[in-house]
């Protein structure tokens, strides 16, 4: 069989036993109480297998482990060297057992299996891997003092990080935060989205394989309102990082301040714009990124382009092409190699979609409706134009491959419509003029701005937003900043005698 072809993909399928217990302190076990419950498979409608509901009592005996492995130093106190190997080691099992991995992940998320292959496990390796290479290549500093000082910064490692990620990348982001944590020598609680756990409940073995002492990374799947709120009220928890809603994250940072003041880190919602001039120096192209900005992954990114500003003398041509773009981003099977968009996570998210849709449809132009009822998960491009900014389309974050169009005639016109919402993650300028591009990559309110691109990017440089789209920054050497402490140790030197 050639894991091109759908029929490789459904006989995997049908052979695969996940793994579902937690994983804490090295070993994988049941959850105290025994109790479990269901991941679904969104494509084929049908439970994958029962998975360990982790709540307070589980998170109570992972923190316990990871904050014992601390403070005794096997990985906290390990050389640069000996975490990068045992790191790389771990990127190089992710490599090896990438069909695995990434057949978890769609089955878990109704991704496309292109999708998992192709972005999510090589990513998620990348990122294991770059931060295991950065980490023998970061020094601390020496102030400058008088000669009878001696003053050092110091970087480290800050103690039991909680990682909590959401379902729209499970591997993907968990090792954006993984790599720096790990990397800088703490101990991590991850727990990953009750909707699709399977590839972080895998991640914990491999760790344990690649040599990771026991108690350095916790899996512990389950609940927001159980696990993920121990974690965030835990006071022997010093850190908490989170990608997901903006409103759980509020709360994350309630919960903080009514226990011990842990740091929190949030990557929250977006509602990007994506602007389009009349200069733009390839419309074709412009308009295939715009609809891979806006429908890959079915739409479920938080940095998605879900606001098209286009310069109005050239709105039409543009859309014409748009829409002609949006024939290539049609759902189908998940386990089809040939499959650009699957289903959403589960039918309630469907359903939450649809109802943007229908509520969009009073007073606004519906250029494209991709509802339909050959799946109950399946929503395919859906386009409005001429879109009121004040209504809940335009301002709330949809999570769905739903694009709201505004038209403008000038660029402050852009700028106003662009920075007028309350999300500031991505934006995107389309433009031939290089003073254009500068001007408004400084005016723009957003943490990642893209000339002539949507959402390009490596492991190089951070990502995070402005405004309500959150707080904390993933990749680059900038992430290390949030998951270690810095020292200052000043001596006075003895005078010669």
């Amino acid at each position: 069989m050639d894991f091109h072809h759908l029929n490789y993909w459904q006989e995997k399928a049908k052979n695969i036993t996940p793994e579902s217990r937690l994983f804490i302190n090295g070993e994988y076990c049941e959850a105290q109480d025994k109790s479990t419950f269901a991941t679904l498979d969104p494509a084929a409608q049908h439970p994958i297998t029962a998975v360990a509901r982790g709540k307070k009592a589980d998170v109570d005996i992972a923190v316990r482990s990871a904050r014992e492995v601390f403070e005794r130093g096997d990985w906290s106190q390990a050389s640069p060297a000996k975490r990068k190997a045992v790191l790389n080691k771990l990127a190089d099992l992710m490599e090896q057992h990438h069909e695995e991995l990434a057949l978890l992940e769609t089955l878990d998320t109704g991704k496309p299996i292109r999708h998992s292959l192709r972005d999510d496990i090589p990513g998620a390796a990348r990122a294991i891997r770059w931060y295991a290479e950065a980490i023998d290549k970061v020094y601390g500093e020496v102030a400058t003092t008088s000669p009878s000082e001696l003053a050092m910064i110091v970087r480290e490692p800050v103690g039991v990080i909680a990682a909590v990620v959401p379902w729209n990348f499970p591997l993907l982001l968990a090792c954006w935060k993984l790599g720096p944590a790990l990397a800088a020598g703490n101990s991590v609680i991850l727990k990953p989205s009750e909707k699709s756990p399977l590839t972080a409940l895998r991640l914990a073995g491999l760790a344990k394989e690649a040599g990771l002492p026991d108690g350095v990374l916790n899996v512990i799947s389950g609940f927001g309102h159980e696990a993920g709120q121990a974690l965030s009220l835990h006071p022997d928890v010093d850190v908490i990082t989170f990608t997901g809603s903006t409103r759980t994250g509020k709360q994350l940072l309630k919960d903080a301040g009514d226990s011990n003041m842990k740091r929190v880190w949030l990557e929250a919602g977006g509602k990007s714009a994506n602007v389009v001039f009349a200069d733009c120096p390839d419309l074709e192209k412009a308009a295939a990124a715009t609809a891979a900005g806006i429908f890959y992954n079915q739409g479920q990114v938080c940095i998605a382009g879900t606001r098209l500003l286009v310069e109005e003398s050239i709105a039409d041509r543009f859309l014409a092409l748009l829409k002609e773009q949006a024939k290539h981003w049609q759902p189908g099977n998940p386990l089809d190699p040939a499959c650009t968009m699957g289903t959403l996570i589960d039918n309630a998210h469907a359903d939450t979609v649809q109802s943007f849709i229908r509520d969009g449809e009073s007073g606004n132009t519906l250029l494209l409706d991709g509802r339909s009822d050959a799946h109950p998960a399946a929503v395919g491009p859906t386009i409005f134009v001429d879109v009121d900014p004040c209504s809940h389309i335009s301002r709330d974050e949809i999570f769905g491959p739903v694009l709201v169009v505004n038209r403008f005639r000038s660029e402050e016109e852009a700028l106003q419509l662009a920075n007028d919402s309350d999300y500031g993650l991505g934006a995107a300028v389309w433009t031939g003029s290089l003073n254009r591009a500068h001007r408004l990559s400084r005016r723009l309110k957003a943490g990642s701005i893209f000339v002539n691109n949507y959402n390009d990017g490596d492991m190089t440089v951070p990502f995070g937003g402005y405004k309500q789209s959150g707080n904390g920054r993933d990749k680059s050497l900038h992430a290390l900043e949030k998951f270690s402490e810095l020292k200052t140790i000043w001596i006075a030197l003895e005078p010669s005698s």
